[in-house]
């Protein structure tokens, strides 16, 4: 469990207090039990995804996105590929290292069928994310920090015939948000603010989110 002592830059106590403040900024009248779909994003986004669709009533399910890492720094991601193989591409980072397009095209479909594929495997049977044709999809995370990932989530829903794409973070920075609600039809996030450190700096307590727990979610939302 990692614990915030630098309390006066806490914004929630934990995913719980988080995903509550989340959800009670939703519109509930446009985003109906029947007609909307919740997809979380992340690992952790799975437990917000889990919460906002119980408490909306919707179907929940996981959106698959891999990164993609420069040759020159392995911790650095400069592009992301998501579970119909759509990328998004970092073109600063790109054109900064100089990195190839055959790059990034040959790891997106590494990471697809080494990685991607077998999630699709674990959680759907080997089935790709369907049932979204004309539906209000809401992705949802823990947080947002570059947007890489939410920028792939938006183009694999679009792509996925999904009739609007609305976001549900619990905090987000200022810029990455100017940038996201041009490309979707809403977001809604209770904590936007400047300067974005990282996800710990704003949780007093933050446990850490298990596969084990992310197994059952998605184990009991089969059923």
């Amino acid at each position: 469990m990692y614990k915030n002592l630098g309390r006066e830059s806490c914004l929630f106590r934990d995913r719980a207090d988080a995903c509550e403040r989340v959800i009670n900024i939703l519109p509930k009248e446009i985003l109906k039990a029947e007609e909307t779909v919740v997809l979380g994003v992340s690992e952790g986004g799975v437990y917000f995804a889990d919460r906002v669709a119980k408490a909306l009533g919707a179907r929940m399910d996981i959106l698959i996105t891999e990164s993609i890492y420069s040759p020159v720094n392995p911790k650095l991601a400069i592009a992301m590929v998501g579970e119909t193989e759509k990328i998004v591409m970092h073109k600063a980072l790109i054109d900064a290292f100089d990195i190839s397009k055959d790059y990034i095209y040959s790891e997106a479909e590494r990471k697809y069928r080494e990685e991607i594929s077998t999630y699709i495997d674990k959680y759907r049977d080997g089935q790709v994310l369907g049932g979204l044709d004309g539906k209000f999809v809401l992705l949802v995370d823990e947080c947002v920090e570059t947007g890489l990932t939410m920028m792939t989530a938006i183009k694999t829903a679009i792509s996925l015939g999904v009739k609007n794409v609305f976001i549900a973070v619990p905090i987000i920075d200022n810029v990455v948000y100017e940038n996201l609600v041009k490309v979707c039809d809403d977001l809604f996030c209770p904590s936007k603010i400047s300067d974005y450190i990282s996800i710990e700096y704003y949780y007093e307590n933050l446990e850490p989110f298990s596969y084990e727990e992310i197994d059952k979610i998605m184990s009991d939302s089969n059923k």
